[in-house]
């Protein structure tokens, strides 16, 4: 006997969440596009710096300082911690360690945030600009594209705390927190690749 209508919606699942949704496959594809661009650029760098000769920075720029970049490193990297424990929370319900999750997230990106584009960006200024040659090119276009991705990321987390907070999400609904969560991954390890290959790779 064949199902009507009705009993068919019945039979479906009304909310899905991990590789069950849709909406999570677009986000996995959407990190492999952006995985793919940054790739695209480190290699790009190392390219051209061993295209370019021994002398890296070239123009007898001096090796970048690390003491400012390991301490932006700790609080993004570290900004993962908060966030997986609020997506951990909702999976069980938990809605006061979501928000209180995603704000800490949020309040450690941001501040990451505000030294890159407010005191590394303007001190890097004062020894070359992306116009001084090709390893100011390749710093700031890699550095700023990074930082685009996080102020897109803070964007992604307003906008999810602000249905955190209107109970929008539950043990069984949370597909959105998901997707932040897997987008603010990437954002951090992201970082990683970044900080090995403009500070730490002209040292070798």
């Amino acid at each position: 006997m064949s199902q009507t209508t009705a009993e068919i919606e019945r039979s479906l699942p009304r909310h899905t969440h991990g590789p069950q949704s849709f909406a999570w496959w677009g986000m996995a594809w959407l990190i492999a596009t952006e995985a793919t661009l940054f790739a695209s650029l480190l290699a790009s760098y190392f390219y051209l710096r061993f295209r370019h000769g021994v002398e890296w920075p070239p123009d007898g720029l001096p090796h970048p300082e690390l003491e400012l970049p390991l301490i932006m490193s700790a609080l993004l990297l570290s900004s993962s911690i908060p966030v997986h424990i609020a997506e951990s929370a909702i999976k069980r319900g938990n809605q006061g360690v979501l928000r209180g999750g995603l704000a800490a997230g949020f309040a450690l990106g941001a501040t990451f945030l505000i030294l890159t584009v407010a005191v590394e960006w303007p001190e890097t200024l004062h020894e070359f600009t992306p116009q001084t040659n090709v390893y100011g090119s390749l710093f700031f276009t890699i550095t700023g594209f990074h930082a685009l991705h996080v102020l897109v990321g803070l964007g992604m987390s307003l906008w999810t705390q602000v249905r955190a907070w209107r109970g929008a999400f539950t043990a069984d609904r949370h597909v959105s927190v998901q997707n932040f969560t897997m987008y603010w991954h990437f954002v951090d390890v992201v970082w990683i690749f970044v900080f090995l290959t403009l500070y730490l790779s002209p040292r070798f």
